[in-house]
């Protein structure tokens, strides 16, 4: 059975989101005022091979957002698997 993985990686609380920031402000001027932060981020879609243990694809997943897809000094990262 094939497993994805989706990846979520976002600035950690600590640094400052220009980007998100920009974005609150022009749905402010569009009108939508109940939105009161934005952060912006990355997402990642991987398709593991046929027959990866659960076990096996969250310490691939983990180590590959780790150590590829985010900085740690300045982002975190969330995952979760599909089946």
């Amino acid at each position: 059975m094939t497993m994805t993985a989706h990846v979520y990686v976002t600035l950690k609380r600590t640094v400052l989101d220009p980007q998100g920031q920009t974005i609150q402000s022009a749905l402010k001027k569009f009108g939508y005022s109940s939105v009161s932060e934005v952060r912006q981020g990355k997402f990642f879609q991987l398709k593991l091979a046929d027959g990866t243990t659960e076990a096996d694809a969250k310490a691939q997943v983990e180590k590959i957002a780790r150590e590829v897809l985010c900085n740690p000094v300045m982002e975190e990262f969330t995952f979760t698997l599909e089946a």
